[in-house]
C-alpha cells in the first residue's frame, strides 16, 4: 500500500515531552517498545472530559452520563473498525494486555482445560504470557510446551508443527516481539492450530502500534492489545475474542457492570461485552483512546511503519559498522524498529545510565522475557525502540552517545 508523505516536524508538534531537557540535553525518547507518548489532542480530550462530562456510564438516565456512556462505547466501535471484528461485543474493555491475557486464561482455561492438557508458548513471551499459564498449571496441572528460536530470532515452526498432538488445547504466542522486534508468522501460527482444532490467542502488545491488525483475516480466536503503547493514555487495555468463545466463557470477575440480576438465591449475567467489565471502568481514559487511533488513523499506519523501519535500517547500519564488538539480538528480516544490544565488556544498566547522562532514554534489563535472555545466555540488553516521532537526527544522536559510552566503558 502507497505510505503518505510524513511531516515530522508536524508530527512532533503534537507531543510536547519531546521538547523537554534532560541534563541539559534535548531528550531523546527511544523507550517507545515499553510505552510511547501521547499527543496533545489525547490529554486536552482527557482534559475536556473530566471538566464536562464526568459522570459514571450505562444505566445513568442523566444526560451527562448517557454523554459520558456515548464517548466510551464510540471508542468500542472504533476499535471494532479498527481491528475488523464482527461485532462490537466481540471488544472487550480491559486494563491493559495482561489483564486481557489473564482474563483468557482464568475464564476460558479455568473452564476447559485439565490436568494434562498442554498449551504451546514460545520462549520469546512475556512474562504476561507466561505466569498467568503458571498460574492456571498450579490450579488445574496442564502442561507448557515451548517453541524455541534459531540464530536470528526467528520461530523454529517445524518445532511449533511437532509439538501437536491430542492433549494440545490451547496456542498462546505474541505476534511481535518485544525484545528481538521478529515478527512471527501468526497467520501460519492460527492455520495450524485451527487444523488440530486447538484456539489460539495472540498478544498483540508490540504489533499493534506497527502493524496493521485485522482479526478476520488472522482468523485469531483472541487478539489482546494496549492504549498505551499506540499513542494512548495508560490503563486501558483490548481484548478481542470470537463471539462464539466468549459466549461460552465464564465471568472473569464479578461485581456490577456484569450483571443482569442478583439475588442472594443466584445471579445471572449481563450479555456481552459487559459479563466481562465488573465495576466502573476508566471511561475517561477509554473514551480517549478514540483520539490515539485518529491519530493512526490519520497519519497511517503503513506510513508509521515505513518512516519506523527507515530509521531501524539507518541505525543498525552505523551501529554494526561504527562500534566493533557490539552484540544485537535479533535480527529476523522484516522486524519491527527494536534494536536490543550490549556492549562488548559493559553491563547494560551501566550502559543505559551513561546515555541517560547524554539525553538519550532506553530500556535496560530483561524487558520481563527472562526466558527470552536464560536461551540467549545473557541477563539483559539495552534495547533502544523507535516511533513514529522519531527522527534521522534523533538516531544519529543515539549512536554517537553509544559510541561515547562505549569508549567510556572499554
Amino acid at each position: 500500500m502507497e505510505t503518505k508523505s510524513l511531516d515530522i516536524e508536524a508530527i512532533r508538534r503534537q507531543f510536547p515531552i519531546l521538547d523537554r531537557k534532560v541534563y541539559g540535553r534535548r531528550l531523546v525518547y527511544l523507550d517507545n517498545t515499553a510505552t510511547s507518548q501521547t499527543p496533545r489532542r489525547v490529554v486536552e480530550g482527557i482534559e475536556n472530559m473530566y471538566f464536562t462530562t464526568k459522570a459514571n456510564v450505562h444505566r445513568g438516565v442523566f444526560s451527562v452520563s448517557q454523554e459520558a456512556t456515548d464517548l466510551m462505547e464510540q471508542t468500542r466501535r472504533r476499535v471494532k473498525e479498527y481491528v475488523n471484528a464482527e461485532s462490537e461485543e466481540e471488544i472487550i474493555f480491559t486494563r491493559g494486555t495482561t489483564e486481557a491475557i489473564n482474563l483468557v486464561v482464568a475464564s476460558y482455561g479455568g473452564e476447559y482445560l485439565r490436568d494434562g492438557d498442554e498449551v504451546i508458548l514460545t520462549v520469546m513471551e512475556h512474562h504476561a504470557n507466561i505466569v498467568p499459564w503458571q498460574l492456571l498449571q498450579r490450579r488445574v496441572g496442564i502442561r507448557l510446551r515451548v517453541v524455541p528460536i534459531d540464530s536470528m530470532g526467528r520461530l523454529d515452526m517445524a518445532v511449533y508443527r511437532s509439538l501437536f498432538n491430542e492433549k494440545t488445547k490451547f496456542v498462546s504466542v505474541t505476534h511481535v516481539s518485544n525484545v528481538l522486534g521478529t515478527v512471527n508468522p501468526v497467520s501460519e501460527i492460527i492455520s495450524e492450530a485451527h487444523s488440530h482444532g486447538v484456539p489460539v490467542m495472540i498478544d498483540g502488545a508490540q504489533a499493534s502500534p506497527h502493524v496493521r491488525i485485522d482479526v478476520k483475516a488472522l482468523d485469531a480466536d483472541f487478539y489482546a492489545f494496549s492504549s498505551h503503547k499506540m499513542y494512548g493514555p495508560t490503563g486501558v487495555g483490548i481484548l478481542y475474542g470470537k463471539k462464539s468463545m466468549l459466549e461460552k466463557m465464564p465471568p472473569y470477575q464479578g461485581g456490577g457492570e456484569m450483571i443482569e440480576h442478583v439475588s442472594f438465591e443466584g445471579t445471572t449475567f449481563a450479555a456481552l461485552p459487559f459479563k466481562f467489565e465488573a465495576g466502573t471502568p476508566d471511561f475517561v481514559d477509554i473514551a480517549a483512546f478514540s483520539r490515539a487511533l485518529d491519530f493512526i488513523e490519520e497519519t497511517g499506519m503503513e506510513t508509521i511503519a515505513h518512516h519506523e523501519h527507515l530509521l531501524l535500517d539507518h541505525t543498525m547500519e552505523r551501529l554494526t559498522a561504527e562500534i566493533p564488538g557490539i552484540r544485537i539480538f535479533g535480527t529476523a528480516p522484516g522486524k519491527c524498529a527494536v534494536i536490543s544490544f550490549l556492549l562488548e565488556g559493559a553491563h547494560h544498566y551501566d550502559t543505559g545510565m551513561l546515555l541517560d547522562k547524554l539525553g538519550v532514554a532506553v530500556r535496560t534489563g530483561h524487558h520481563c522475557a527472562q526466558p527470552l535472555m536464560t536461551a540467549l545466555g545473557i541477563e539483559g540488553t539495552v534495547r533502544a525502540s523507535f516511533a513514529v516521532y522519531n527522527t534521522m537526527e534523533e538516531a544519529d544522536i543515539f549512536v554517537d552517545a553509544l559510541k561515547r559510552v562505549d569508549s567510556m566503558l572499554r
